[in-house]
């Protein structure tokens, strides 16, 4: 079986340059990827030793290989080359290291690394011969590249044909996830003009609470003492930001206040929410098929939600029309249901949702949609990605009601930055308005008390 997968006569390994570069599954790269600093030696040599087996094997061939026929035909070679680099490998860690190999080999190639760095948050892909990563907010170019677009190309279908999708010139763009959840989008020829544009949005492994949020110190404990008697007490939230300043991961970590007895429905384009409660039901959209068929969009998905007896509804992002059935549903016994907007402030995300309602094409006045926006929601909370990486909770407001034609907002919490440190780091505090919540008096009914000085704005939280 030995030589099944090695390249024949017919197909030579590619000349090498007269100063070889390391290759990664195919890829060609400058230098060793950063994929996990603390290991740097260990992965230099996974890295020699991709460059070492792409060249001797059938890429083509090995993508229908299974797991076990690859680790038989790559076993002896890693034995050789590991006794050639006279490293100091026991049995265990051999074995590991050959395991890891023919992952990589059966995984997304040369971005598989990266895909198991937790220290990553994005994975950009800008043609076969750029890859970015973001981490801890910062981008950055990495060494990676792919052999060629052909290559980068069975990467990206590798991706869509694992949940049925297609991508092609009479399809350039299409949603995916990858099996852990991780969101990813992938532009094509010939609407990509330079070549194939992949994003890759990682899923985090380990949902963030909102305990940690306060360890990156992007929200403080008073605050965290707000939302969580908000979401206790059946307040609905909506959560506003820009892209990438960590909504979906707020929203989550405030899904953990839920009680474990209240049945949630979630509402996703593309299933991202980790919940950690025992009943839960996840809806996802579907796009149109090849015939332009077949769409089921949020919209349908939040009125059939309705029809499932849920406590709370969960929509992962409003966009749309579908703004209109949100608010029915927290008007009408759904309390408590929260969703995220892209807008850079409070009143902003208020006239972003006035204006997706208009799009559901009712016969309501402005007044109309405004009093049902009061009406329906009781806290905006405001998430930014700042200049320098960090995200933080930057604003939390209550909305209190209508004054003429007018929804009225008052902020309770706010970041208030003071300087910007010779790094580049925000310098800031996180400081109350002095304005204590209305609902404050109805929830002491309730049991929930707030800390004694939690909205006085003399003292930092």
């Amino acid at each position: 079986m030995l030589g099944r997968f090695i390249k024949g006569q017919g197909e030579q390994p590619a000349t090498q340059p007269t100063q070889t570069p390391m290759v990664i599954n195919g890829a060609a790269v400058a230098q060793p990827v950063q994929a996990e600093p603390a290991a740097d030696d260990f992965l230099s040599l996974k890295v020699d030793l991709h460059r070492h087996l792409i060249d001797r094997f059938n890429l083509t061939a090995l993508e229908n290989a299974s797991k076990d026929e690859i680790l038989n035909e790559i076993r002896p070679i890693v034995r050789e080359f590991v006794r050639g680099r006279n490293v100091p490998l026991n049995a265990r860690e051999l074995d590991q290291l050959t395991s890891d190999t023919a992952d990589e080999m059966l995984g997304l190639g040369p971005i598989e690394p990266l895909l198991k760095d937790d220290s990553i948050a994005d994975i950009l892909i800008n043609t076969h011969n750029h890859v970015f990563i973001e981490r801890r907010g910062v981008l950055e170019e990495t060494s990676i590249r792919f052999r060629d677009e052909p290559h980068l190309l069975r990467i990206v279908n590798k991706i869509v044909s694992n949940i049925g999708r297609r991508v092609d010139e009479s399809s350039p763009m299409v949603d995916a996830r990858l099996d852990d959840g991780s969101r990813v989008n992938i532009a094509v020829r010939p609407i990509s003009v330079d070549g194939p544009l992949v994003s890759i949005r990682k899923f985090s492994k380990h949902p963030y609470s909102l305990e940690r949020l306060i360890a990156f110190n992007s929200i403080r404990p008073p605050m965290v003492d707000l939302l969580r008697i908000a979401v206790q007490t059946r307040k609905s939230i909506l959560v506003s930001g820009g892209t990438g300043s960590g909504k979906t991961t707020l929203l989550n970590a405030l899904s953990s206040y839920i009680p474990s007895a209240e049945r949630l429905i979630t509402i996703e384009d593309a299933a991202e929410l980790q919940l950690q409660q025992p009943h839960v039901g996840r809806l996802e959209t579907r796009p149109p098929n090849v015939e332009g068929k077949g769409e089921v969009r949020q919209r349908e998905l939040v009125k059939n939600a309705l029809r499932m007896r849920p406590d709370r509804i969960i929509v992962g992002e409003v966009r749309g029309e579908e703004a209109f059935d949100m608010l029915q549903a927290m008007n009408t016994g759904h309390e408590g249901s929260m969703t995220t907007i892209h807008a850079n402030t409070p009143r902003d995300a208020l006239s972003r949702m006035e204006q997706m309602v208009g799009m559901a094409g009712m016969p309501m006045t402005h007044e109309s949609i405004r009093a049902q926006i009061a009406s329906a929601i009781d806290i905006i909370v405001q998430t930014q990605r700042l200049s320098d990486g960090g995200r933080r909770v930057v604003s939390i407001s209550e909305i209190t009601g209508m004054e003429g034609n007018v929804v009225q907002l008052q902020e309770i919490y706010h970041f208030v930055r003071r300087d910007v440190a010779a790094d580049g780091t925000i310098v800031g505090e996180f400081r109350a308005t002095g304005v204590r919540p209305r609902f404050a008096q109805e929830v002491a009914t309730q049991g929930h008390h707030f800390g004694k000085d939690a909205f006085n704005p003399q003292v930092a939280l």
